[in-house]
Protein backbone atom coordinates (compact mmCIF):
# COMPACT_ATOMS: atom_id res chain seq x y z
CA UNK A 1 0.00 0.00 0.00
CA UNK A 2 1.36 3.40 -0.97
CA UNK A 3 0.22 6.86 0.02
CA UNK A 4 1.32 10.16 -1.42
CA UNK A 5 0.60 12.56 1.46
CA UNK A 6 0.46 16.28 0.81
CA UNK A 7 0.10 19.01 3.42
CA UNK A 8 -2.58 21.32 2.05
CA UNK A 9 -4.30 24.53 2.98
CA UNK A 10 -7.33 23.28 1.00
CA UNK A 11 -8.29 20.35 -1.25
CA UNK A 12 -11.41 19.20 -3.07
CA UNK A 13 -12.58 16.30 -5.25
CA UNK A 14 -15.08 16.71 -8.06
CA UNK A 15 -16.89 14.01 -10.05
CA UNK A 16 -18.93 14.88 -13.15
CA UNK A 17 -18.54 18.58 -12.39
CA UNK A 18 -19.90 18.35 -8.85
CA UNK A 19 -17.98 18.57 -5.61
CA UNK A 20 -17.90 15.26 -3.72
CA UNK A 21 -15.71 16.27 -0.79
CA UNK A 22 -13.57 19.20 0.36
CA UNK A 23 -11.32 20.06 3.27
CA UNK A 24 -9.54 23.10 4.64
CA UNK A 25 -6.09 22.78 6.21
CA UNK A 26 -4.94 19.20 6.50
CA UNK A 27 -3.71 16.35 4.36
CA UNK A 28 -4.58 15.16 0.89
CA UNK A 29 -3.80 11.46 0.56
CA UNK A 30 -3.53 9.71 -2.80
CA UNK A 31 -3.82 6.02 -1.88
CA UNK A 32 -2.71 3.07 -3.98
CA UNK A 33 -3.47 -0.52 -3.04
CA UNK A 34 -1.20 -3.30 -4.28
CA UNK A 35 -2.03 -6.91 -4.98
CA UNK A 36 -1.35 -8.70 -1.69
CA UNK A 37 -2.16 -5.80 0.63
CA UNK A 38 -4.39 -6.60 3.58
CA UNK A 39 -6.37 -4.95 6.37
CA UNK A 40 -3.30 -4.79 8.62
CA UNK A 41 -1.52 -2.71 5.94
CA UNK A 42 -4.49 -0.34 5.69
CA UNK A 43 -4.72 0.11 9.45
CA UNK A 44 -0.96 0.60 9.87
CA UNK A 45 -0.80 3.19 7.08
CA UNK A 46 -3.87 5.04 8.36
CA UNK A 47 -2.29 5.33 11.80
CA UNK A 48 0.95 6.60 10.27
CA UNK A 49 -0.87 9.22 8.17
CA UNK A 50 -2.75 10.48 11.24
CA UNK A 51 0.41 10.62 13.37
CA UNK A 52 2.72 12.36 10.87
CA UNK A 53 4.17 15.54 12.34
CA UNK A 54 4.35 17.78 9.27
CA UNK A 55 2.71 20.97 10.49
CA UNK A 56 4.75 23.81 11.92
CA UNK A 57 4.81 24.49 15.62
CA UNK A 58 5.25 27.93 17.23
CA UNK A 59 8.97 27.80 16.40
CA UNK A 60 8.36 27.11 12.72
CA UNK A 61 9.54 23.48 12.90
CA UNK A 62 7.56 20.62 11.38
CA UNK A 63 6.56 19.14 14.70
CA UNK A 64 2.74 19.15 14.93
CA UNK A 65 0.43 16.25 14.12
CA UNK A 66 -3.06 16.52 12.61
CA UNK A 67 -4.58 18.23 15.70
CA UNK A 68 -8.09 18.92 14.39
CA UNK A 69 -7.12 19.31 10.75
CA UNK A 70 -8.82 17.18 8.09
CA UNK A 71 -7.83 14.40 5.72
CA UNK A 72 -9.13 13.90 2.19
CA UNK A 73 -8.33 10.54 0.57
CA UNK A 74 -8.47 9.74 -3.15
CA UNK A 75 -7.98 6.24 -4.56
CA UNK A 76 -4.99 6.23 -6.92
CA UNK A 77 -4.05 2.90 -8.52
CA UNK A 78 -1.57 4.73 -10.77
CA UNK A 79 0.84 4.93 -7.81
CA UNK A 80 1.68 1.37 -8.88
CA UNK A 81 2.43 2.28 -12.50
CA UNK A 82 5.62 0.58 -13.70
CA UNK A 83 7.48 2.23 -16.59
CA UNK A 84 10.67 0.15 -16.38
CA UNK A 85 9.92 -1.52 -19.72
CA UNK A 86 8.93 1.46 -21.79
CA UNK A 87 6.81 4.56 -21.79
CA UNK A 88 3.38 3.02 -21.32
CA UNK A 89 2.81 2.23 -17.64
CA UNK A 90 1.89 -1.27 -16.56
CA UNK A 91 -0.43 -1.56 -13.56
CA UNK A 92 -0.09 -5.28 -12.86
CA UNK A 93 1.12 -4.60 -9.29
CA UNK A 94 -2.07 -2.69 -8.43
CA UNK A 95 -4.82 -4.62 -6.69
CA UNK A 96 -7.97 -5.50 -8.60
CA UNK A 97 -10.90 -3.20 -7.71
CA UNK A 98 -12.74 -5.91 -5.75
CA UNK A 99 -9.69 -6.23 -3.46
CA UNK A 100 -8.69 -2.55 -3.42
CA UNK A 101 -12.04 -0.92 -2.65
CA UNK A 102 -12.63 -2.55 0.77
CA UNK A 103 -9.05 -1.68 1.80
CA UNK A 104 -9.49 1.90 0.58
CA UNK A 105 -12.70 2.16 2.62
CA UNK A 106 -10.99 0.67 5.69
CA UNK A 107 -8.08 3.11 5.35
CA UNK A 108 -10.49 6.06 5.10
CA UNK A 109 -12.49 4.88 8.10
CA UNK A 110 -9.40 4.41 10.28
CA UNK A 111 -7.84 7.69 9.14
CA UNK A 112 -11.11 9.60 9.63
CA UNK A 113 -10.84 10.81 6.04
CA UNK A 114 -13.34 12.37 3.71
CA UNK A 115 -13.27 10.55 0.38
CA UNK A 116 -13.37 10.72 -3.33
CA UNK A 117 -15.40 8.15 -5.29
CA UNK A 118 -13.56 4.87 -5.71
CA UNK A 119 -12.99 4.05 -9.38
CA UNK A 120 -14.48 7.30 -10.67
CA UNK A 121 -12.80 9.77 -12.96
CA UNK A 122 -12.12 12.61 -10.54
CA UNK A 123 -10.76 16.13 -10.67
CA UNK A 124 -8.64 16.87 -7.62
CA UNK A 125 -7.90 20.45 -6.63
CA UNK A 126 -5.33 21.28 -3.98
CA UNK A 127 -3.25 24.04 -2.54
CA UNK A 128 -0.07 22.23 -1.48
CA UNK A 129 1.31 24.02 1.55
CA UNK A 130 5.05 24.30 2.05
CA UNK A 131 5.07 22.43 -0.27
CA UNK A 132 5.27 19.26 1.77
CA UNK A 133 4.74 15.93 -0.01
CA UNK A 134 5.73 12.51 1.37
CA UNK A 135 5.55 9.00 -0.07
CA UNK A 136 4.65 6.37 2.53
CA UNK A 137 4.52 2.59 2.12
CA UNK A 138 3.04 -0.06 4.36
Amino acid sequence: MRALVQRVSAAAVNVDGGEVAAIGPGRLVLLGVADGDDSASAERLAAKVRALRVFEDADGRMNEALDGREILCVSQFTLYGDTSRGNRPSFVAAARPEQAEPLYELFCERAGAKRGVFGARMTVELANEGPVTLLLEA
